[in-house]
């Protein structure tokens, strides 16, 4: 790892700006138990242990706050590391900021602790971006599978992975190196320890849709001629009043959108204007219906709806043309007053909540991968390019034995795959992958 580091003494506001009931500045680095002696009443910290006191600038009390000292390395960061916790008000939690800073520290920049943390060991690069997607995290299905990666999961996986190439290398590197003592392992070994870690890396790989959804979310549209329920179903989902439901065809003149947890995935419902195209549009519908039209054009899913209690006309057709071809649940409504259900679509009444459990996980199936919910850890962009990358150098090494080429070589593949997935945990990183994976962090994180 070629890191050029410079530790200073950093602080930061480690809490979301504006007004709160507690607020929290971070110190970390050799300096920071000095820096606290400065200006803090009490003195002589015991690492550990609580302290109650006042922040103090010159005499004059500044505000009354508790301290936590933590001695290096039993800290986040692995320094020594001081956090003090006072009133949430804006002006007093800046004031003690500054009051660090002209005490010796330096403000810290973008994700600088959990840098610190990597650099000292205290978390692999796996688990530093684990704490970015629980920061970011819309869904408490995300997060807690990013809390898994910031246990562990998907690097004990890597470990796992790796640990058998290593052996595999190994083995080959000694018979190459030591060729009168040491025999080359068997072709069809070779063979077989590469197919089962490129199933394994595909194993890990084939989550790779359903994390990028729950990480990014995805585009819901209601589409449907007017007064076909879709404000209702936009209410429903939400599970409040969020738009106005009339029997006036027209209401809903123009896109409503809201984020919503679908069962996991993190969403943006989009309820548009209801399609249609006759005399009684004025000019402002009019506008509604081209950006309903553009929304479903850019829509990753559309649940189609129709009145079933007044059939299925000319005018859904027509709509129904337009989306058939792209991802799409057709649903019929109002199923509390139709006569019979519908055998070609969801039966929903959003009035009674009829089926809307069941249009959660249509909707759950439609953009996800059977059981992709159910995996234990999620994975980033640069993750997955990482095992991308890792697996097609196994597969390089997988056609070399089948054709029985010369084991040195075979070897090199195997390194590169190594090194590929070394990036993954950060034993093998640059000062430009690193800069970029933390640039995205908040300052006091």
């Amino acid at each position: 790892m070629n890191i050029n580091y410079e530790f200073e003494t950093i602080s930061a506001i480690a809490t979301p700006l504006g007004a709160g009931g507690v607020g929290v500045i971070r110190l970390s680095g050799s300096d920071s138990f000095k820096i606290i002696e400065r200006i803090f009443s009490k003195k002589e910290l015991q690492p550990g242990r609580i302290c109650h006191g006042w922040i103090i600038d010159n005499e004059k009390k500044i505000d009354e706050v508790i301290v936590l000292p933590f001695k290096n390395p039993n800290s986040y960061t692995g320094e020594d590391v001081i956090e003090i916790q006072c009133h949430g008000g804006p002006k007093v939690v800046k004031q003690i900021l500054d009051l660090t800073l002209k005490n010796g520290a330096r403000l810290a920049q973008k994700g600088e602790f959990t840098k610190r943390a990597f650099l000292n060991k205290k978390l692999d690069l796996s688990q530093a971006e684990a704490v970015l997607d629980i920061i970011h995290a819309k869904t408490s299905n995300f997060a807690q599978k990013s809390a898994n990666n910031l246990s562990g999961a998907l690097a004990q996986q890597i470990k796992q992975i790796k640990d058998s190439l290593f052996t595999l290398y190994s083995r080959i590197i000694a018979a190459v190196d030591f060729p009168e003592d040491v025999k080359e392992p068997e072709y069809s070994y070779l063979k077989e320890e590469c197919q089962k870690n490129i199933s394994n890396i595909e194993r890990i790989l084939k989550n790779a849709n359903a994390s990028n959804i729950m990480r990014q979310g995805i585009k819901i549209a209601i589409a449907g001629c007017p007064n076909a329920g879709k404000s209702s179903l936009f209410n429903a989902l939400l599970n409040i009043e969020r738009a106005i439901v009339t029997e006036i065809p027209g209401t809903t003149r123009d896109v409503i959108q809201e984020s919503v947890d679908i069962d996991g995935i993190p969403a943006t419902l989009i309820d548009t204007a209801g399609i249609r195209d006759n005399e009684e549009v004025d000019k402002v519908e009019a506008i509604g219906i081209e950006y309903t039209k553009n929304c479903v054009e850019n829509a990753d899913l559309i649940l189609f709806l129709f009145d079933w209690s007044k059939g299925f006309d000319e005018n859904d057709a027509l709509i129904y043309e337009m989306i058939e071809n792209k991802p799409h649940i057709k649903i019929a409504t109002k199923a509390d007053i139709a006569e019979v259900p519908n055998p070609e679509a969801l039966n929903i009444s959003s009035k009674t909540g009829y089926n809307i459990e069941e249009l959660k996980e249509k909707i759950k199936e439609a953009v996800l991968d059977k059981n992709s919910l159910e995996t234990e850890f999620v994975t980033n962009q640069r993750q997955q390019e990482c095992l991308t990358n890792a697996k097609n150098a196994l597969t390089n090494a997988l056609f070399a034995a089948q054709n029985g080429e010369l084991q040195d070589l075979i070897s090199i593949d195997i390194k590169a795959a190594l090194l590929s997935l070394d990036e993954i945990t950060g034993e093998v990183i640059t000062d430009e992958i690193l800069e970029n994976i933390f640039e995205h962090f908040c300052i006091g994180k």
